[in-house]
This record gives structure tokens, sequence and C-alpha cells, in this order.
């Protein structure tokens, strides 16, 4: 007896056959239903794909068959794609014709009392109850009508001709707002379709589509951009990024799209007066603000405000959040040191973001500084230390995997370890290579500092760190002499002298010339001087492939000792002729940390013949400017999206909580005539059967018909 949806579209009866079954189709619950999955899908698909990344970043991740689909099916930018904002309008379309066919209906049903029902039809229910009542028709209905009223219900009475007199129906109703929950709910999809239409990019497209303005795709300053890639300040909806330096004003956003970019005029400039960051123990910042000032170009007001994450500025309908930050063109003094033990030291100054050409006579290279980090967070934690596999601690582990959630088997020791650089160098091909380096020496946990040299080929892989011995003085140029010293024919010559001096007595020359020619071998070897049966590489990978190209089998163990024990102590020599060819001591000889830094040295030594650039810049001095990254956005749908939130809440709370109940006492005269009381025939309905429901008629049945 109550109206419900129906899963079937609009009948029309006009028009063809073709045209008769789309309407229907288009608005039918099911068509709607499946609109929405196949929604579900694509922004499932847009959290989980990064959206508006560089097409090299999703070739480097899914490679080219994947990446050129992605891009085909604009899986990149799923929200502003054609056939979202398509099946947007379409849901949209669907869902009002829905709400169109149903709601004069519920709304008809939601004021009808249904009190015309025929007593047949009551005993028909599932919930029905007869009784007698001592009081005449009239007046029990008019008791029985006061009890319902009393108890929350909508009462109609309604006097009905019978052949033994007059009859009275009650008729009440409770719950109809169930069914203005279907409409709300409906409604609430309609509007949130709605407002993320506008807030998309509809109205972005609708002007590169008639309003004559195209994608950029170059690059530049933004103040070179041509007029028909910037949008104008009437513009009514759009969210871009807007970054301002410390000390410098903006009033052009960036509207990231799929094939470029698009520049956004805003009616004020927003000037960065202070950049604010704070950070937790690991790295990660805690708090970033921005103390701003927006002026505002049409009445020249200057006005201050302050921006934090989820608390936002708004000026003249734009809102502006703060994004993220970057850096905003710090400037950094950079020392070149040689790493192939021929180039020159020298120094160079830049800007982040900015370029510097260098050469050393016959290459040219471009050097680019890409970026600037104050602070380093790692975890140093057990570096170095050994572990005894032995030991079994039950409780220790229980521990560390029990109780709250941030426990981790691993220990951590976080550390600031300073500042780092990275830059690339270009070559005249076009080619670069990346470089990561640490301003100061990070100790890994077995006491020998070193400076870290990250390098890699290409931004999908990771840096791979040469490791640099700090010397007695805490910089590298200890180890830089080192490496000239050891590049030098006549340097070497001179530590090998040195070394046999020490390590031969002077009554045994034959002795000593063989340990002299011996060294003299290992050292050329391990410069590099010399080939080891192929290429020239140098390093203890020469010193290996000397052994087995030279060496029987099964002498070769006791070979590698001996020649180990050459090269140490000749490399020890050259340290200190280095250092006395720039006037400083030599090194503590048999000192611990004198064998720390050997040890370290003869491994970088090994390695730096790998190093794939002449020099490696070291940081030496910055001036750090900050700039904040803003979310900039007009979102004339965000009222309307939230109108539909409230409103889908709403209407699903009543759809699942909110019973539609009726109830029906038909009294009809006795054949006694007027004084011998009345037969009364009691029904409900509810559109959920439930115990409720069972245990509410008991109760009415009881309270109603006087029945015990």
């Amino acid at each position: 007896m109550t109206a419900s949806a129906s899963t079937q579209g609009l009948e029309v009866r006009c028009g063809s056959r073709a045209w008769r079954a789309g309407v229907e189709l288009l608005s039918s619950m099911r068509f709607a239903i499946s609109l929405l999955t196949v929604i579900c899908i694509a922004s499932v698909i847009g959290t989980v794909l990064k959206q508006h990344e560089p097409a090299a970043n999703y070739v480097n991740q899914f490679g080219p068959f994947w990446a050129e689909l992605f891009l085909a099916l604009k899986l990149n930018a799923v929200y502003s794609a054609w056939w979202f904002l398509l099946i947007l309008a379409f849901l949209v379309t669907s869902t009002s014709l829905c709400i169109a066919r149903n709601a004069p209906k519920f709304l008809a049903d939601i004021r009808s009392y249904k009190e015309n029902i025929r007593e047949g039809s009551l005993k028909a229910f599932h919930h029905k109850a007869e009784g007698r009542l001592a009081d005449a028709p009239a007046a029990a209905a008019q008791r029985i009508g006061q009890l319902l009223a009393g108890s929350g219900w909508k009462v109609r009475l309604h006097e009905r001709d019978t052949p033994a007199g007059q009859g009275w129906m009650v008729a009440a109703k409770a719950g109809t707002a169930n069914k203005v929950g279907y409409i709300a709910a409906h409604s609430a999809i309609v509007l949130i379709c709605l407002g993320g239409l506008f807030d998309g990019d509809l109205f972005v497209r609708a002007l590169t589509w008639f309003g004559g303005k195209s994608v950029y795709s170059g690059g530049g300053l933004v103040s070179e951009v041509r007029p028909e890639h910037r949008l104008p300040e009437s513009n009514p909806a759009f969210r871009g990024n807007l970054v301002v330096a410390e000390g410098t004003a903006s009033s052009t956003a960036i509207l990231s799209q799929s094939d470029g970019v698009l520049l956004q005029e805003l009616p004020f400039s927003v000037e960065l007066k202070k950049f604010i960051v704070e950070y937790y123990s690991t790295g990660m910042p805690k708090l970033f603000a921005s103390e701003i000032v927006i002026h505002d170009k049409a009445t020249g007001e200057q006005r201050p405000a302050r921006v934090e994450v989820n608390h936002p500025a708004s000026h003249k309908g734009v809102q502006i959040y703060q994004s993220s930050f970057d850096d905003g063109g710090s400037r950094v003094r950079l020392a070149a040191l040689p790493m192939n033990g021929s180039a020159r030291p020298f120094e160079v100054e830049g800007t982040i973001g900015g370029s510097s050409q260098i050469t050393n006579g016959s290459e040219r290279l471009t050097l680019e500084y890409t970026g600037l980090r104050v602070i380093n967070v790692e975890n140093l934690a057990g570096g170095g230390r050994g572990v005894d596999v032995r030991k079994v601690d039950l409780g220790h582990a229980l521990s560390e995997r029990l109780g709250a959630a941030d426990k981790t088997a691993t220990r951590r020791a976080l550390r600031n370890v300073g500042p780092s650089i990275s830059y690339k160098l270009r070559d005249a091909a076009g080619q670069a290579r990346e470089f990561h380096n640490y301003m100061l020496p990070v100790d890994t946990g077995d006491g020998a500092p070193v400076f870290l040299l990250g390098v890699r080929d290409t931004p999908a892989e990771s840096f791979r760190y040469l490791r640099v011995p700090a010397d007695d003085e805490g910089s590298m140029q200890g180890f830089v002499q080192l490496r000239a010293a050891l590049a030098d024919p006549a340097q070497r010559e001179r530590a090998v002298r040195r070394y046999v001096a020490k390590a031969v007595d002077a009554s045994r020359p034959a002795l000593g010339e063989q340990l002299a020619q011996s060294a003299t071998r290992a050292l050329g070897l391990f410069a590099g001087a010399e080939a080891a049966g192929g290429a020239s590489v140098g390093g203890l990978q020469a010193v290996s492939d000397f052994i087995e190209s030279a060496v029987p089998e099964a002498e070769r163990e006791r070979a590698a000792e001996v020649l180990l024990r050459i090269v140490n102590g000749s490399l020890y020599e050259l340290n200190v002729l280095a250092r006395e060819a720039s006037g400083r001591k030599p090194l503590p000889e048999g000192d611990e940390a004198t064998t720390r830094f050997m040890t370290q040295a003869v491994l970088a030594l090994s390695d730096v013949g790998l190093y794939p650039a002449p020099v490696a810049f070291e940081l030496k001095d910055f001036t750090q400017v900050q700039a904040s990254v803003f979310q900039v956005a007009r979102a004339p749908g965000q009222n309307v999206v939230y109108l539909g939130c409230l409103l889908l809440i709403l209407g699903v709370f009543a759809m699942l909580y909110i019973r539609e109940r009726r109830v029906w006492v038909w009294l009809a005269p006795e054949h006694g005539g007027a004084g011998a009381g009345a037969r009364a025939t009691m029904a409900l309905s509810s559109n959920r059967r439930t115990l409720d429901a069972d245990r509410e008629f008991e109760q009415l049945r009881h309270r109603l018909l006087d029945l015990s």
C-alpha cells in the first residue's frame, strides 16, 4: 500500500522504438547504478595512479606500452578526462530523470492517508486484528484517533455510509520522512556531481574549446608566456599552484594539464614575507606556514594573512591553501675537487634552479644547480657494529613486535647529518648525470667519518655513494692530495723507496730491489697506470685481475695478502709525501685514527676510478631562500557539494533508520442499532517487516481495541 522506487525508466509513448528504449535506459535506476560503479572504478585508478606526472615518469615506471595506453585513455588526468566528465553528465541526467519519475509518486504518497481502503483489503494484511467495542463507531473513532495522535501519529477520520449505518475509518501514518530520504539521497548525488563538474576542468576546457585559449608546452619564464595561454581573472572555476619565494610576489597560478600547463591570472598578488617550517625527529615537516601580504589589483588594498595547512586564506572568492614548500633560489658556493688526479681545484657560485658553464679546455659541461637540503635526517643505527647471531632474547624480540603500532624490529638512531647539494652535469650532447653530495662528514658507525658523494644516471635509480674519508681537519683535502699523488709517477716512485727503506734492512740490497719492483708494479696497478691483462681500471680490481692472470691458483691467497700489505704500506708513505708537500704534518703511524683513515682511503681510491666526473663539487657555503607553494582555487561548486553531502547524510539516515508505518481501524456499527457498539477491523503496514513492527502492532492492538 506504499509507493516504492522502480528500476524501470520513463516510458515514452511517442517517437521511434530506439528513442523510447534510450529514454527508458537513461532514466532507469540500473543505468545510474552502472554509471556510479564506473565512476568508483575511475576514482580508484585516479587515486592509485599519480596524476599529472610528466610522461617520462610513466614510461620509467610502467614501460612504453602501458605508459602510451595510460596517456591515450587520459588515466594520468582522470578527473579532467573528457570521458569522466561525460559520465558525470550522464549520471546527473539519469539521476534527475529518476527523481522526476518517482518524486511525484512519493510526494503524493506522503500527503495521502489512504482512508478509502476497503474492509476486505484490511483483512489481507499480514498484521491484522478484529474486535468488538462497546462505544458507538463515532465515539470509538474519536477515542482511537486521540490515542494515535498522542503517540505521534498523524490521523485522519473519515465517515462512510454502510448498509448497517454510518461507519468510521481511522487512518494514521508515521515515518513518512522515509520517502523524503529517497528524494534527498538522489538529489544529493545530482548536487555532488554538479559541484564536481563546476569545480573540475569544465570551465577551463570550455575556455580552451571556445575561448581561443591553448595549452602551453614550452619552457622559459612565466612573464614570457603569450596571452593565448593565459586564462582571465573572470574564470569562474580553477585550481592551480602558485610558487612564491621569500621577499617576492606573484599573481599567476599554474594549472597543470595532461599535455602542458595553462596560466591563470589572479585578481591579486601574493607576497611572501616569511616562510616557517618545523621538523619532526624523523626529518619530516611538522609544521609549515607562510606569512603573506595580499595585494588587491583593483583597489590597491594590502591585507596581511597567515596561511597554514588546513587554515587557508581567502580573497575575492579565491581560497589560498598551503600546499608544500620548495627552494626559492638559494645561493650556493661550491668547491670543485679533482677526482681524476689531474684536474685543478676551483670554486663556483650559483643559484638553485640556475646553471653555470665549466670547462677543462677540451670538454665543456653545464653545471645545473637542482636542489639544496638544509636538513637530512638519516637512520644511523647499528652501522658497523657486530651482531652476535647466537644470542637469543625472546623477551626483547617480543617487546619489539608487540605493543604500539609504530614499533619495529629495526633499531632506529635518527640524526641530522647536515646540508646537502644536488646538481647535474650535462655534456654537449645533452646527456646528464645527477649528483648528491653532503656538506659534512658522516660517521656511519665504524668510527671513520666519510663524505658521501652520490651519483645516479637516471631519476628512476637510487644514488650510489662514493665514501671519501675525512682527514684530521675534517675535510676532503687529505684524500684529494693523496689522489693527486697517486696519479704522479714521481711521487709513486718516492713512496716506494721510502716504503722499501723501512721494510728491508739496508744490508740486504737484493731483497730491497725485489721488493721495490713488486711495490712499483702493485702501486702502478692500483693507480691504473699499468694494465693487468686487459683495460686499465686501477684499484683493487686491477690487483685482483693481475693475481688471477699471473699467479697459480694454489698461491693466489698468499700472493693477495702480500700485495695488499705492499699496497697499504706504499699508500701510507705516499700520504706522508702528499702531506709534506702541502706543508702538513704526517699522520701518526700506527694510530687508530690513522689506520681508519687509510683503510677507508684505500677503498675510496679503489672506487674513485669509477666516478663518472672529473670533479666533485663540495658545498662550502649557502644562503637559503625558501619558497612557499600555494594551491589557489576558485570553487563555486564547493557549497553545492557541501549541501549535497548534507542531503546525502540525511537521506541515508532517513531511509535506513526511519520506518514508514500506516495503521487503519475500520469501525462499523453492530446490527443491534446505534447503541449496540461497534465492530472493529484493524491493520498495520510497514515498509520493512521487523520484530519492532510485530511488537508495535501488538501494543497498538491492545491499546486501540481494548484487548487483554
